[in-house]
């Protein structure tokens, strides 16, 4: 099959994960695989746990603090702006406490948006009696262009809340998230972002995109373990309310024998939102690992990496005539192949599972998500089990 014919300095990084030999993974959308740097972090903050005669005070908080530092530093952020959580609808849930909506206004939302960032919008909606606006996809794809201005269109004075993500989770679709942030904030509207299928391997800088708040869940393409979520609240959290109040969140909190004099004044910046037991002896050090990981690759090389395998199986969809979204409004990480009448979803599912291709059906899309792991091998064996060939 024709590959992209553009030079990329990132090759295949297969030696440094331990998948499974003969299997092709394609499904990082799904559940990302830790690196063998990541699982070592993991094993050594165990042992850590194991004898833990030798653990100062400060060990709660410099693994936490470098992850900040990672993590800012992926999205282009500052650290004092980032929150440590454990899921994703943990994030959505703590922007969606500090913003207003008022009686008659909206919450946009994409049609067929993840359920972490829309049950909450219905929930304070109704409370408020506030709307949910959906805007759906307008058709089958080729159609996240006309996709990206309905959004815009959308977005008017009765709007309070833009929640959305930069690639749709079904099939890859871009967002003009730089555009939509910009109409939003024309309007003094929020804008909330669930970065959980881009970030990581998709380039995102807050400083450009400006989003309220970004929340990513640390087990996709951040390549992290499962039970830990990343958050980056601006300024307007800066004085907001957090769903629970931990006391490592305050003020002082570092002179363990001071917990007795509460303190009601939080420590500076996102710390407020930070879930308790934040200071994870195992999760921390394996999401700072994976970070790392990430920032000596880079996003925009993973990204083109990813593009590169995904060029030839695109345009041979569109050769037949299934629906596959245009390059320009991929982002670039996630290829939706729209499956035609004729084929079944199921019997197409087991034929994958017997060739050891692993894929999701998400929505009428056929999902597939490679990352620096893969090869042009994984590539050929979904596509003779996709395209006979």
């Amino acid at each position: 099959m024709r590959r992209a014919e553009t030079v990329n300095a990132l090759t295949c990084r297969k030696e440094d994960f331990r998948l499974e030999p003969g299997v092709h993974f394609l499904n990082c959308a799904y559940l990302g695989p830790i690196s063998r740097r990541t699982e070592e972090a993991g094993i050594a903050g165990l042992a850590r746990k194991r004898s833990p005669t030798d653990f100062p005070a400060r060990a709660f908080y410099d693994d936490c603090d470098r992850l900040r530092e990672r993590f800012a530093a992926l999205i282009g952020g500052a650290a004092r702006h980032v929150a440590i959580l454990p899921s994703v609808s943990y994030g959505i849930a703590t922007a969606a406490r500090n913003l207003p909506l008022g009686k008659g206004r909206d919450v946009v939302l994409l049609g067929e948006q993840f359920p972490s960032n829309v049950y909450v919008w219905r929930r304070r909606a109704d409370e408020e009696d506030a709307r949910v606006r959906v805007v759906p996809r307008p058709g089958p794809p080729p159609c996240g262009a006309r996709w990206n201005e309905r959004i815009l269109d959308a977005i008017d004075a009765d709007t309070a809340v833009v929640a959305l993500a930069p690639t749709h989770w079904t099939d890859g679709t871009r967002f003009d998230v730089a555009a939509i942030g910009a109409r939003a904030r024309e309007v003094g509207a929020a804008f909330v972002l669930d970065g959980s299928q881009s970030v990581g391997a998709v380039p995102l800088d807050v400083g450009d995109v400006k989003p309220d708040a970004l929340v990513c869940a640390g087990y996709k393409w951040l390549l992290g373990p499962y039970g830990i979520a990343l958050a980056h609240f601006g300024e307007r959290f800066d004085h907001g309310v957090p769903l629970e109040e931990t006391w490592i969140a305050r003020e002082g909190s570092e002179d363990f024998r001071g917990l007795v004099d509460y303190e009601e004044g939080y420590a500076e910046g996102a710390v407020r939102f930070d879930v308790g037991e934040r200071s994870d002896f195992i999760h921390v050090p394996m999401m700072i690992a994976a970070l790392e990981q990430l920032l000596e690759w880079g996003p925009p090389r993973i990204r083109d990496y990813c593009v590169s395998l995904l060029s030839g199986v695109a345009d041979a969809v569109r050769e037949r005539g299934w629906p596959v979204e245009d390059d320009a409004w991929r982002g670039g990480n996630i290829l939706g192949i729209g499956l035609p009448p004729d084929r079944d979803p199921g019997a197409l599912q087991r034929r994958l599972e017997d060739a050891r291709v692993y894929a999701s059906l998400r929505g009428s899309s056929l999902r597939v998500s490679p990352n620096v792991y893969n090869d042009a091998a994984d590539i050929d064996a979904l596509a003779e089990v996709v395209l006979g060939r």
